[in-house]
């Protein structure tokens, strides 16, 4: 190794304490705008400080080419791995309002369409610390290391791996058939993360919909699913059935959750959100004689506030001509399969038929 190498190692050396702090830094930085502030889901969020053996095997290759360290813009590398390729956006954003960008070293290898070259595709960025997101007056070197952010999606990611895996740094030529199938490959994923992307749009399209046309009471022909029962549940259409309930013995009601009861709806056989309106506005006068029939006399500090459906999903199962097995497995679905469920089932079987 000549002497002008030998000098660029003693540099790294020499920095290497402020390369492990800089590398803290970024790595707790980028969680914290990435996870904890903005809640992107990452794939990954992976980092690394080049070692001293890599290093010495690019400076064999093309030491002439830097001055000094300074010039070498990829010692702390971090890397973020995203599920879309839109997320890709508003990470890069996110960097660019955080940190130094040297526009002349980055790259968007997005824009490079060669055909076997889809996970590479990735954003580039070439950073330095803006003092307003990082400075320590003890080290303002911190601030002047350049380091390498890169952002790209899982497939991306995937692919770059089975890529330089198999066909990329290798003393053995390749031959041209194995590449020309990494490269259909590459496009058929390239297409999937395309997909993705669009199908997470209409899921998400379609809930926004059906959030919306629930909030209008607009029931007719909305599937029950989980999306409509939790925006059926925003409207709080058992408040009022509740509230009059709680009344019965002077308690405060107890916000617990209805979701539960998406699968005893399920197997009652409801299939469109207008079913479970229609059995409240039926049945809620029976499912409050039910509650007196409970609860009277009784003296409860705090109630459920799901005692309103479970007893109008009780009324419903009786008037239809059900009996203590379909209330034992609405019991199951909800608490467990428990040896006292039956016995449950059978109680309120008993009082439910009394007022039908």
């Amino acid at each position: 190794m000549n002497d002008h190498n030998l000098m660029l190692l003693e540099e790294y050396d020499n920095n290497l304490e402020n390369y492990k702090i800089l590398y803290d830094v970024l790595m707790n930085f980028l969680k914290k705008i990435l996870i904890d502030e903005n809640h992107i889901f990452l794939e990954g969020l992976e980092g690394r400080i080049k070692a001293r053996n890599s290093l010495e095997k690019k400076l064999e290759l093309k030491g002439m080419k830097y001055s000094s360290m300074k010039d070498i813009t990829d010692i702390i590398g971090a890397r973020i791995i995203t599920f879309y390729n839109d997320e890709v956006d508003f990470i890069s954003s996110l960097i660019i309002k955080h940190f130094n960008i040297d526009y002349e070293n980055s790259i968007d290898k997005r824009k490079l369409y060669d055909v076997d070259r889809f996970g590479y595709m990735s954003l580039h960025y070439i950073c330095t610390l803006k003092k307003e997101t990082y400075y320590d007056e003890n080290r303002p070197e911190l601030n002047e290391i350049k380091f390498e952010i890169q952002m790209r999606t899982a497939l991306q990611h995937v692919w770059a791996t089975i890529f330089h895996d198999t066909g990329y740094k290798t003393d053995i030529e390749v031959p041209k058939e194995y590449i020309r199938n990494l490269s259909r490959l590459s496009g058929l994923l390239e297409l999937a993360d395309d997909e993705f992307r669009m199908i997470r749009d209409s899921i998400s399209n379609y809930r926004k919909k059906i959030r919306t046309l629930v909030s209008s009471g607009n029931f007719k022909d909305i599937t029950l699913n989980m999306d409509s029962f939790k925006g059926y549940l925003d409207l709080k259409p058992y408040k009022q059935l509740i509230e009059k309930i709680a009344k019965i013995c002077n308690s405060e009601v107890e916000e617990s959750s209805f979701i539960p009861y998406y699968n005893v709806l399920v197997s009652l056989g409801f299939s469109y959100l207008n079913e479970v309106e229609n059995m409240r506005l039926e049945l809620s006068d029976y499912a409050y004689k039910l509650s007196l029939t409970q609860l009277n006399g009784k003296d409860l500090d705090i109630l459920s506030n799901t005692i309103a459906l479970q007893n109008l999903c009780v009324i419903y199962i009786v008037k239809n001509g059900g009996g203590v097995p379909d209330i034992t497995n609405m019991y199951n679905i909800l608490y467990g399969k428990k040896s006292y469920n039956e016995k449950l089932a059978k109680n309120i079987y008993e009082q439910a038929k009394a007022i039908i």
